[in-house]
């Protein structure tokens, strides 16, 4: 089966956790055979891994004809793209774009990131969806978050192919329900024009139905998973800190209440003082949480190492005594399997989609301060307890993979298609 995949990240160069899901799932489909996948994503660098997917830039579709040659090409993005597939899609523009600022292979440039003119750069990105569906051969379009739903009804529109758009988050988990009309009506849309809608909990799931008005038939849950680490990242060398460290990890944004964790922390730290919080990410709430720590007077004990990347959050990880997730609400939440991985007991908000799947884990709501700095006192605190949520945690996450929900989202699509 040929599956075409619009997505807006992918490993090695991710903001957050969608590209890290987009990857970990369509290697999982991979591995359950007979799937030809093609993923399209805004900007390639040329160091993707292409083991299990075709990677296409759309930077490099043309969509304007440039009378250059194939030695130009070659010259100019041979790193990305075979020039032959250059083109092919070269024979497929559907109309004249030279308005618009193109490069000289008549391309829309990308920033590959989430820029001030997101909007302009989501409709660019669905042009190029109509060339490459007009090109391609495929038997279904499978569009990632929001970004890419205007690019998977444009390719829909174009071949007639059914179109599956895997929610990711909603505009309703970012915004705390204060919900940008723009995007909501983008989300709104590609849940109607769908013919299935893939939600990655079931938390999800109710907020697609209730918000949304999405007949509950045509929506699944697939839970996310978590991809197995080498035995390099696993065995990773860093120099313990004496005191105990409890460690935030994500973005730095209202949907991820990081107020919360430092709230917890300034609790924590008036019975204990062998404890250091690390507050690792970028994120627009990332002053206001050092001017929280300050006035909470817990500065000397609190760190903002910034956004971490790669064999960075391992080490973080691999540093830490106790994992936090806090989320106000969090469609799911790959970071709390990350750690358990690392061997890292973790404390999740009961208003994430992980908690529908993790047992071994101690649930709190994301608001009561309270219980979460009960749980930290009580991880640090006891050898037993630290002990045990780290052995059992190893061996939950160490189920919980990618093959299995890559197979459910096969099994949708033969739904979809009638076979």
């Amino acid at each position: 089966m040929k599956a075409l995949m619009f997505g807006w990240e992918f490993p090695p160069h991710i903001l957050g956790g969608l590209g890290t899901a987009s990857y970990g799932l369509t290697e999982g489909m991979h591995r359950c055979g007979d799937m030809d996948i093609t993923f399209v994503i805004p900007k390639p660098y040329g160091d993707e891994d292409k083991t299990f997917a075709n990677i296409i830039g759309t930077s490099q579709i043309p969509v304007a004809w440039r009378d250059v040659s194939r030695d130009y090409v070659e010259q100019r993005i041979g790193a990305v793209m075979n020039p032959d597939l250059y083109f092919r899609l070269r024979d497929h523009i559907y109309t004249d774009f030279n308005y618009m600022r193109l490069n000289d292979l008549g391309c829309i440039e990308f920033s590959g990131r989430y820029p001030d003119n997101l909007l302009e750069e989501i409709n660019n990105y669905s042009i190029t969806a109509g060339v490459i569906a007009r090109t391609l051969d495929f038997d279904i379009i499978h569009s990632h978050d929001w970004l890419t739903y205007p690019a998977g009804i444009h390719a829909k529109q174009v071949t007639g192919r059914p179109l599956v758009i895997h929610v990711h988050a909603t505009d309703y988990d970012r915004s705390r329900g204060n919900v940008n009309p723009t995007v909501f009506g983008i989300e709104r849309d590609g849940m109607l024009q769908a013919d299935h809608v893939i939600t990655v909990s079931n938390l999800t799931r109710r907020t697609v139905i209730e918000k949304y008005g999405i007949d509950p038939a045509k929506v699944t849950t697939v839970h996310n998973a978590v991809i197995p680490l080498s035995q390099e990242l696993l065995d990773i060398q860093v120099k313990k800190p004496k005191e105990k460290i409890v460690t935030f990890l994500g973005r730095i944004t209202m949907q991820k209440g990081p107020e919360y964790f430092v709230e917890a922390a300034a609790k924590v730290l008036k019975n204990a003082k062998n404890v250091r919080f690390v507050m690792a990410g970028s994120g627009d709430m990332m002053d206001k949480m050092i001017a929280l720590a300050a006035e909470r007077g817990i500065s000397d004990r609190f760190h903002f190492p910034g956004f971490q990347k790669g064999k960075q959050v391992y080490e973080m990880l691999k540093a830490s005594d106790v994992y936090m997730m806090p989320s106000v609400s969090e469609p799911f939440g790959i970071s709390p399997l990350e750690a358990m991985q690392m061997g890292v007991p973790s404390i999740i908000s009961k208003q994430s989609g992980c908690a529908e799947i993790l047992n071994n884990v101690i649930k709190t709501d994301y608001w009561d301060i309270d219980a979460m700095a009960d749980a930290i006192h009580s991880i640090i605190t006891y050898p037993a307890m630290y002990n045990q949520l780290r052995k059992d945690g190893i061996d939950e996450v160490a189920g919980i993979t990618w093959e299995k929900a890559g197979q459910k989202v096969i099994d949708i699509y033969h739904k979809v298609l009638g076979y």
